[in-house]
């Protein structure tokens, strides 16, 4: 089994994801493996990353991927790096299994 780029937290989860802006197209690209091992969920976002325009298009596309209204994510980590860590509130087992649907049809 391909390790998860996301823990579950007390009050939601935490994800780690690879953005790449002016990606095209607003999409989830399933699950990476960088060269230090860590793993994380490919995400690309029509938006320019200026201004934090990229970061408010990855949240809110998190947000409809996984079914929480755009408030419960938010940026934690990486506003400036192409590596960010979100933190999604909510149900975390629920959230979990928002996720993993995701994954599995990529």
């Amino acid at each position: 089994m391909t390790a998860r780029p996301w823990l579950r937290t007390g009050d939601g989860v935490s994800v780690a994801v690879r953005l790449t802006p002016k990606g095209g197209r607003d999409a989830i690209d399933g699950i990476e493996t960088l060269s230090d091992g860590r793993a994380v969920l490919k995400v690309r976002v029509r938006a320019a990353p200026s201004e934090g325009e990229a970061n408010d298009a990855l949240c809110r596309l998190m947000a409809k991927s996984v079914g929480v209204p755009p408030r419960d994510v938010s940026l934690v980590a990486g506003a400036t790096a192409r590596i960010k860590r979100l933190a999604i509130s909510g149900d975390g087992p629920t959230l979990l299994a928002a996720l993993e649907k995701i994954c599995a049809s990529r």
